[in-house]
């Protein structure tokens, strides 16, 4: 067994206070210097998990040390020679994948949020031990990661190893008393595992799952780049998310979205849970080893600015729900309409036009990250965005080298020259492997690429997606909203009412309006984001009756709105339009032309 150089010990006894201990032993000749990481790998905005640090204390041997707070997030001792102890609580009490949860029901962490670097030690081996409570043994939890285990009990609760500091930051933790199943695909294993009250058939979720895994390995043909793959997911009532990790991913869903009888129809939901999984899988390849150059190594002290998120998220967000409908796990109309949804978020906001994706990319960190009510009108997705440029980027490919070439080889050479070497991709990378890859099929490559190119990374011009997807045997048309809960697709089969130009939520006896839409109905009628409305032509509204309220009047005539902003009433009048097309429906008009790309490869 290696004897790591920094080791963390790891206790929870003040579960129901959200408090974990740690304990952090290493050795020094001179004074140590300790930092917690300001932000994790795939989440581009600063968290200041030092934040949550309730008390900090160090000592060698009895002897208590002098520590001075070097700035919000690093500490350093006073000289020091031999065995070095830093003592700390940290409060944990962020449900969500990116920092730490702990509780009666359960304990999640990553290692960024808990496990203090220190400094110069980095590369060096690192031990972490999690002791079990007295609450834990006797609720028989467990412990799930896929980092690897040095000594361990049966139920997880021991010693694990990480070769050095990045590799320790890569593997969440779960503890509790999860439900589980597992597969195995190309001879890897793969865990699922949910903690959370929930009733999913999780054979079925697994079966599912499988056949998405096994697709996206052979689409790069080559080994998988882990040995053993985790899913972790939190179940909650409302909730949705993940975070990639190098052999797991955490996730967060809603109880709804895990369907609960094997013979169940898919829901949309379910779909979007699917696409979850395929979305975090597919990162094991793009963004945790194919990785732009600013990545390699992580800064986390700080901001690590890059432009080519778009490649990152953009390209991920393509593949999960085309690797469904690859795999066999969604049917092809299934991937269109979720694909048209994709599309009309980038469709329905003015952003798009303001912005391009690659000063999207760069701005993660204060705009994408902190969108606020204006949003959709001030910004473009990175990841939205980014999927239509890579749609578009891979029927352009097939289209001009009848089908040869696809991104998929763009992917698999990124793959090879990057992801396995561990060399992080420039700028133009991606555009100049594109161009490489189609100039034996089409001698005007260059050129046509170089337009595309520009058009889709150094402007906010529209992309040329409806003729690509007509060449792919899809149709593309435009179409009005039918309310703030409509994200596109196909169309629903009631009348096309009244359109009120914003997103609204429940609010204290009304309608609050959480996002408006530039020059809709009701910014024109002078409301603003957090207005809560009570009342539309004298009837009382909340977030449930509100469009239904909107559909009894006659399309052009003015209403008035009473509304409430800053705990104050006030009245307006609002002219009562319907929506003009603004989201994305699709058709499959041709199967045979959209056959090649849509299929599995060798199907």
């Amino acid at each position: 067994m290696t004897t790591p150089a920094v080791h963390y010990q790891i206790k929870f006894d003040q579960a129901s206070s959200h408090y974990f201990d740690v304990s952090l032993t290493t050795q020094a000749n001179g004074p140590v210097t300790v930092t917690l990481p300001a932000w994790l790998p795939g989440s581009y905005m600063i968290r200041d998990f030092a934040r949550n640090i309730v008390t900090l204390e160090a000592h060698s041997g009895d002897m208590p040390l002098e520590l001075i707070q070097l700035d919000k997030q690093s500490w350093q001792t006073e000289m020091v020679s031999g065995t070095v102890t830093f003592n700390y609580r940290v409060y944990a009490w962020d449900l969500s994948v990116r920092a730490a949860h702990l509780d009666l029901q359960h304990g999640f962490f990553n290692p960024s949020s808990l496990c203090l670097q220190v400094v110069g030690s980095e590369e060096l081996a690192h031990g972490l031990a999690i002791i079990a409570s007295d609450y834990a043994k006797a609720n028989n939890w467990r412990v799930a990661t896929g980092l690897m285990p040095s000594q361990v009990d049966t139920a997880g609760f021991g010693d694990y190893l990480a070769k050095n500091y990045d590799e320790l930051l890569d593997h969440p933790f779960e503890m509790g008393t999860f439900s589980e199943d597992s597969f195995q695909t190309h001879g890897v294993n793969h865990r699922m595992i949910y903690t959370g009250a929930q009733q999913g058939a999780l054979a079925r979720i697994s079966a599912d799952v499988e056949k998405v895994c096994a697709a996206q390995i052979e689409m790069f043909q080559d080994e998988p780049p882990f040995d053993q793959y985790l899913f972790m997911t939190m179940v909650v009532g409302n909730g949705y998310g993940g975070l990639e990790h190098r052999n797991s991913t955490a996730l967060m869903t809603s109880r709804k979205a895990l369907i609960t009888n094997a013979s169940d129809p898919q829901t949309a939901d379910y779909r979007d849970f699917l696409g979850l999984c395929s979305h975090e899988y597919f990162h094991s390849w793009n963004v945790k080893r194919i990785k732009p150059a600013e990545f390699t190594p992580y800064q986390l002290s700080q901001e690590s600015y890059t432009r080519q998120l778009w490649a990152y998220e953009g390209i991920t967000s393509y593949y999960d729900e085309l690797m469904l409908c690859r795999s066999g796990v969604i049917t092809q109309t299934d991937y269109l309409n979720m694909l048209a949804v994709t599309l009309s978020r980038v469709s329905r906001g003015q952003g798009r036009l303001k912005q391009t994706v690659t000063d999207s990319s760069f701005n993660a960190w204060s705009k994408f990250y902190k969108q606020d009510e204006n949003a959709p009108n001030g910004i473009v997705s990175y990841y939205t965005k980014g999927a239509e440029i890579a749609l578009c980027l891979d029927l352009l490919l097939r289209k001009h080298s009848n089908h040869q070439v696809s991104l998929d080889d763009v992917m698999r050479m990124l793959w090879q020259r990057h992801g396995k070497p561990e060399i992080g991709t420039e700028e133009d990378t991606v555009q100049r492997y594109a161009t490489e890859l189609l100039l034996p099929h089409c001698p005007e490559a260059n050129a046509l690429l170089a337009v595309f190119f520009h058009v889709a990374l150094d402007s906010t011009d529209e992309l040329p997606t409806i003729e690509l997807l007509q060449w792919a045997g899809v149709g593309y048309q435009l179409r009005p909203s039918y309310g703030p809960d409509d994200k596109g697709g196909k169309a629903p089969s009631q009348r096309l009412g009244n359109h009120l130009g914003a997103r609204i939520s429940a609010g204290d006896g009304g309608a609050k309006l959480a996002v408006l839409f530039e020059g809709e109905a009701a910014e024109q009628a002078g409301l603003a984001a957090g207005d809560i409305i009570v009342a539309i032509g004298g009837t009382r509204v909340n977030a449930g009756n509100c469009q239904a309220v909107l559909n009894e009047f006659a399309t052009g005539e003015q209403v008035s709105v009473h509304a409430f902003r800053h705990e104050q009433l006030f009245e307006t009048r609002l002219t009562l339009t319907q929506s003009a097309p603004c989201l994305v429906e699709l058709a499959l008009a041709d199967p045979n032309l959209a056959e090649p790309w849509l299929s599995r490869p060798g199907a």
